[in-house]
Order: structure tokens, then sequence, then C-alpha cells
């Protein structure tokens, strides 16, 4: 997830009980809700390490507990008089937790045993930014300021907040419960179906931005992969879509282009990998090769893709990872 729902899970979470036991708890479990994200920093090294390294060591269970305790200390920092560090470490533990979790939730996944393994474990449930799930815990962290507003009009000095919140967490984990056997029933669909008389080798269904009910449906077959769109409302067209043929991932310039470090990069995190091969203006002077993760766009957008020119001997010219088109942001999927 993005840092809006990560900084609004951990005010929520400050708010949920901790605030009464830990000062400047909403501080630390704000701080805490995106210490993990710390690995940003790779992205000074380009776009291809920052997607070797992201979600990665800082996003593992065992740094879970470091971060906490990192995170703790500059809140003793900050803090005079005593200072109750055990709950102030399980707060902050809670909070860098969720972040964990919320990461799962979503299609990019995250490597939860770094660094004993690269894993990549992911729900699929949501896509990096949700809005609907933003809004909801946006509204619930503005409530105690409205509820304070509308009290101090009618004279109450009821305190506002901590039931608010409580019930903030509950809808959320009710939000992804729900996504989830939705997302179960998606996978069943295309998993019933025969493509052709076939049987699917692995199907996926990825989120849309705001509908739960329509999902965007990946199909691997031998020679294959079909986008299907997934209406959870409607009759399901295993013809619909679009088919994209394999097999230039075995072309002997995609394999030369797999040796670079974009490539190994993007081999590494995506399981549906299309590649494609090509002839650059001067016919069989040159080569280019593009392989594109299938969970963010489709071939020809640019959006997390690997691209390499090659000469006529199969020596790669250049190569380079983008997660999107020159001067565009990735688009959330």
């Amino acid at each position: 997830m993005e840092n809006l729902t990560h900084s609004l899970t951990g005010l929520i979470l400050a708010r949920a009980g901790f605030d009464s036991r830990v000062p400047r708890a909403a501080l630390l479990c704000i701080l805490a809700a995106n210490a993990p994200d710390i690995d940003v920093l790779s992205a000074l090294g380009g776009a291809s390490v920052y997607l070797e390294h992201h979600r990665g060591l800082t996003h593992g269970l065992l740094a879970a507990p470091v971060l906490a305790l990192l995170c703790t200390a500059v809140a003793r920092l900050t803090t005079r008089g005593v200072f109750p560090w055990l709950q102030a470490f399980a707060a902050a533990l809670t909070a860098g937790l969720s972040h964990l979790f919320l990461d799962w939730t979503n299609i990019y996944g995250v490597r939860l045993f770094a660094p004993f393994s690269g894993q990549w474990l992911r729900g699929d449930l949501a896509t990096v930014f949700d809005p609907v799930l933003c809004a909801v815990l946006a509204m619930f962290a503005l409530w105690p300021t409205l509820g304070k507003l509308v009290g101090q009009e009618i004279g109450s000095h009821t305190r506002y907040g901590g039931s608010s919140a409580r019930v903030a967490l509950v809808l959320m984990l009710v939000y992804f419960g729900a996504r989830g056997m939705l997302h179960a029933r998606a996978l069943a669909i295309l998993d019933s179906r025969l493509y052709d008389g076939r049987e699917a080798v692995r199907v996926a269904a990825f989120p849309s931005l705001v509908s739960p009910f329509h999902w965007r449906g990946l199909v691997e077959m031998p020679d294959q992969y079909r986008i299907l769109p997934v209406n959870l409302l409607a009759e399901f067209d295993p013809d619909a879509g679009r088919v994209l043929y394999r097999g230039a991932g075995k072309h002997r310039a995609s394999q030369a282009a797999a040796q670079t470090e974009p490539f190994r990069a993007l081999i590494h995190f995506s399981p549906y990998l299309f590649w494609q091969t090509g002839a650059d203006l001067v016919p069989e002077e040159s080569f280019t090769v593009e392989a594109t993760d299938l969970r963010f766009g489709l071939p020809g957008e640019g959006r997390f893709t690997a691209k390499a020119r090659l000469n006529s001997y199969y020596k790669v010219l250049s190569s380079e990872f983008r997660f999107a088109p020159p001067g565009q942001y990735p688009r959330p999927r």
C-alpha cells in the first residue's frame, strides 16, 4: 500500500488503545507504520536496484522487531519523564506488522521471510492504492475532530476516537475478508473453464481500482497467456479478452538479455512475465527484447517492463527497467 494508507492505519491503531498508555502514541505508530519503506533509499541506485530491494529485508518478519525498537527509541528521545518502553514497543511492533499485512494484500506482494528466503507472497486482494479503503480510514481518522467540534457546540465533554478507531479496524478486516471471498470466486470461475478445449496451467485474478466485483483474469496456457475480464455480476465469457502467444522467451536474444541486471531483477520479481523480440529499423543488424510483468500492464504499455537492445551477434548494447513510460507515473492496478 502507499504511505497515506499506512499512516492512517498507524493513527487509528494509536487511537484504538495505545494512546492511553503510551505518550505520543500517534506519532510513534505513524512512524512505525511507515518504517519498512525506508528501503526507498535503494531507488538512488536506479529503477532495477529499487525493484530488487524494495519490500525485501525491511519488509521481513525478522526486521519487524528491529524497526519497532528503533522507532521506540526515537519516540523516547522526544518524550520527557517516565517512558513505558514495553507498551511503546508493542505499539510500534503492531503498527509495523500492519504495514506488512497491507503490503501482502495487494498485487505487488512482500518478502516476509527475507533474508532467508526471497519468495514473494501476495494476496491479490487489492490494488497498490485502494481508494475505498483509504477513504474509509480517512473518514474514521477525521471523526474525532468532527466529534469534538460538535461536542463543543452542545457542551458535551465526551472523549472521541477510541471506539471509532476500533470500529475502523474491524471494518478493515471485514473488507479484506470480503475481497478475499470474491477473489476466490473469480479464481474458481477462471479455473473451471476450458480454453480451446484445454485446461489452464494456472490462473490469477487481479483487482480493479474500485469495484470488488470486477477482476482482471489471467489464464496461463503452455503456449499463450489470456487476459480476460471477470465480472462476478455477469456471465463469464472464456473467449473474451486478449490472447498473448508465448515463445519469445526462448529466443537467443531474450536469453542474452536475461543475463543483465534489469532483466534479472524483473525475472525474480514477476511470476507472469511476457517476452517480446523484434528487429530494429535495420533488420538482422540489431534486436530489441522486452519483458513485461502482466500484473501491472500489457505489452507495449511500458509498465513494469525491462527492455534491451542487442547487436546481430546477440551482444547486449543497452538494457533498462522502467515502472512506467518516460514522464508517466505507474498506474495502480
